[in-house]
């Protein structure tokens, strides 16, 4: 028997985002502009196949030869007649859904994989008997031997993503390992040049170890004034390292393209600008290009249509520098986007609330752009609630940034049955659910904006100079000068690597956790009197209980987590069990069902008092060594509230075998239609191109793929030939 995690149940939720109303209230040429936008980030979408697992392209080209040929019933009526179940045909229709929800065959949640839930030789059944089999069999055929095995295999390695002998990475050839990861970021740090939109490949020359350094990018050829080299080699540290472009082309030149077309229907001149920026950006493999473009982006203030794109969240890279690629194209929600700049002018009042001294937080607070919006299209593996970029910390901390809290997600994705909620007793249960989602929208609203937006980096420039008083700033947990910083091209990625973004999501968790206390934070939400405290209680409670639930994302046999925002969840409900006095109770116990279960509480009287001196003293600790760029204490502090253990008042190992007893699969997301093909009533925006159907007709990420008229077949078994 295989274990449950590693299927999608065939009752998996789907929550629906409607768009409908929000794209039919735009202007034609807005219509225009999210439609080139939307295009552009689903072609570029397509790359995150690329970027999840070597199989995960042919997995989706098979699919898609499949469906294109035969819609989902007719399918049905094959899988009928070669033999299968109607159970089997619901867990491969699952299994196709996953895959183009997650842009990939491993959770993006949770980094792990994922298999059809039915067996291999009626799945192969289903393939042979269908029209696309009929028509191409070779073809067919070719797909099916190329990706089959890994489709099904769950080989220790394969069962998550890691680097190494830790998981699966295509960021990495198979043979890369940390050090070869610490050594590139070495390399890359000393010419200048991000991660964000490489990846690294190692082989052996003449006994010597040789590295490509890949840039995504449409060209192979030629110079351009944003990168002067092309395959240039370089000797580092007794290594020859090759930098090249090209990498994901056919994608990222459809990408550039429709940006172009978009910039045709561009509101103002920051959006032109930014979009020409994007497109030398995806053209030539510049990531300079693309923080140019991003300043442009937080130039643009208040526009109806939101959106950005690009190669963004580290979270999946096992070292944690390279970034997912991302596209989104959302509507303003003037509403929920009005409660939002009352926050955003309340930030210099609330920053100061934070428990550093004023040394480490930013000289100047740039006012951001904070807006709700409904998502018209979200390209990538996963759909968030919130948003707070770019993530460009010379950008954020001189020039500003933007907010975003996704109303329609946030709308349905969080939404709990009763008798679904565990590890709560009754009376919490109630409350838990009246409340989960306005207090769940005070914390996103705070983690992003004053979470990710707060706290300053202590920096000595390439000229020597530093951005804080280096003999008057004191470290206020030793009371002695500071003596670590970052130097020159050094970054928070970089330097925190492996621990970057879990580090960084516990620190926006403790502040929205720390503010939320803060009456005038809740009435900017409309929350007085009692009904304030009600959403106190449920934000700390949902965040202990999360704390717990996070053990499913940790993987014991290689004693690392898989998913970075659980582990902070676990990270602050160790902080908050080890404040005592009865703040937080955990206790093992035998479900009504006779399997193991769990209780945990959380005494909300003592929320003010013994709950906010723990969440102060941690996040004040965790915001100087950020500041320090004191990787050494950083890791000791962070690595050691995340040690899962069978010690202690705890046995955590065994309750993570209780969580993944109990455990909910993840709701996929699914849209409602926009609109429809032309021929039939409604239609795409006037003078749009069609090809099939417009693209955003489906918001699940990774449905693009039914309307994009790009085979990805050969380019994908071309990709990986260096894998090891």
């Amino acid at each position: 028997m295989v274990d449950s995690q590693y299927y999608l149940p065939n009752d998996v939720g789907i929550s629906a985002l409607d768009c409908t109303e929000a794209f039919r209230l735009l202007s034609p040429r807005e219509q225009l502009y999210a439609h080139y936008l939307s295009r552009s980030a689903w072609y570029g979408g397509l790359a995150v196949l690329l970027q999840t697992s070597p199989e995960s392209a042919s997995i989706f080209v098979l699919l898609q030869r499949l469906f294109r040929k035969q819609p989902p019933a007719q399918l049905g009526n094959v899988a009928t007649a070669a033999g299968l179940s109607p159970e089997e045909y619901q867990a491969f229709l699952v299994y196709a859904a996953g895959l183009y929800a997650n842009m990939g065959n491993y959770k993006s949640f949770g980094d792990t994989k994922f298999i059809p839930n039915l067996p291999k030789e009626n799945l192969k059944a289903l393939v042979w008997q269908s029209q696309a089999f009929q028509d191409s069999p070779s073809e067919m055929e070719a797909l099916w031997d190329s990706c089959s095995t890994l489709l099904y295999s769950l080989e220790d390695k394969q069962k998550q993503l890691g680097l190494g002998d830790k998981g699966i990475t295509t960021y990495f050839s198979g043979n890369c390992c940390l050090e070869d990861a610490e050594l590139a970021q070495k390399f890359l740090d000393s010419k200048n040049l991000s991660a964000y939109n490489t990846r690294l490949f190692k082989k052996k020359s003449e006994g010597k170890s040789c590295y490509e350094v890949r840039l995504a990018s449409a060209v192979q050829e030629g110079e351009s004034d944003y990168f002067l080299f092309l395959k240039a080699i370089y000797d580092f540290e007794d290594r020859v390292f090759t930098v090249s472009r090209g990498d994901y082309d056919h994608l990222m030149k459809k990408v550039s393209e429709n940006l172009e077309k978009a910039k045709d229907h561009a509101a103002n001149e920051n959006q032109k600008r930014m979009l020409e920026e994007y497109s030398r950006s995806f053209t030539f493999g510049s990531v300079e290009a693309h923080k140019e473009g991003s300043r442009f982006w937080i130039k643009d203030k208040g526009p109806i249509v939101e959106s950005y794109i690009g190669f963004i969240e580290s979270y999946r890279d096992p070292f944690g520098s390279r970034g997912e690629f991302e596209g989104f194209v959302a509507v303003v929600n003037k509403a929920m986007s009005e409660r939002f700049a009352k926050l955003v002018s309340s930030a210099e009042v609330l920053l100061p609330e934070l428990p550093w001294p004023k040394d480490f937080e930013k000289d100047r607070f740039l006012l951001p752009d904070f807006t709700s919006l409904d998502v018209l299209t979200f390209a990538g593996s996963g759909i968030p609630a919130g948003i707070n970029i770019p993530n460009y910390d010379d950008i954020r901390q001189s020039e500003g940034f933007k907010n975003v809290s996704l109303g329609n997600v946030l709308a349905v994705a969080y939404a709990t049955q009763k008798d679904k909620l565990t590890f709560l007793d009754e009376e919490d249960k109630d409350v838990y659910i009246k409340w989960k989602g306005p207090s769940f929208e005070v914390q996103v609203g705070l983690h992003e904006l004053l979470g990710h937006g707060s706290g300053k980096l202590f920096v000595q420039d390439e000229k020597g100079t530093f951005n804080f008083e280096q003999d008057n700033v004191r470290n206020p947990e030793t009371g002695e000068k500071i003596t670590t910083w970052y130097k020159g091209n050094e970054t928070w990625d970089s330097k925190f690597s492996t621990i970057s973004c879990s580090y960084e999501e516990c620190r926006a968790e403790c502040v929205g956790l720390y503010l939320c206390l803060n009456k005038h934070v809740l009435s900017i939400f409309g929350h007085e009197g009692e009904d304030a405290e009600e959403v106190v209680y449920v934000n700390w409670l949902n965040m202990v209980r999360a704390g717990l639930l996070g053990l499913e994302f940790y993987t014991s046999e290689s004693k690392s987590w898989r998913q970075a925002h659980m582990q902070a969840r676990f990270v602050i409900l160790r902080v908050l069990l080890e404040a005592g006095e009865g703040l937080v109770t955990l206790k093992e116990s035998t479900g009504k069902d006779g399997r193991p279960d769990a209780l945990i509480t959380l005494d909300r009287s003592k929320i003010h008092t013994v709950g906010k001196g723990a969440i102060e003293r941690f996040l004040c600790k965790l915001q100087v060594l950020k500041s320090t760029a004191d990787v050494e204490g950083g890791r000791a502090l962070y690595e050691g509230y995340s040690a899962v253990s069978d010690g202690g008042s705890h046995n955590f190992l065994c309750l993570r075998e209780t969580v993944l007893q109990r455990k909910e699969a993840r709701k996929m997301f699914s849209s409602l239609t926009v609109c429809r093909r032309r021929r039939g009533g409604g239609g795409p925006p006037a003078g749009a191109e069609q090809e099939g159907c417009p693209l955003l007709v489906l918001n699940t990420p990774g449905l693009c793929g039914l309307v994009i008229g790009i085979d990805l077949s050969v380019h994908c078994q071309n990709e990986f030939t260096n894998q090891s």
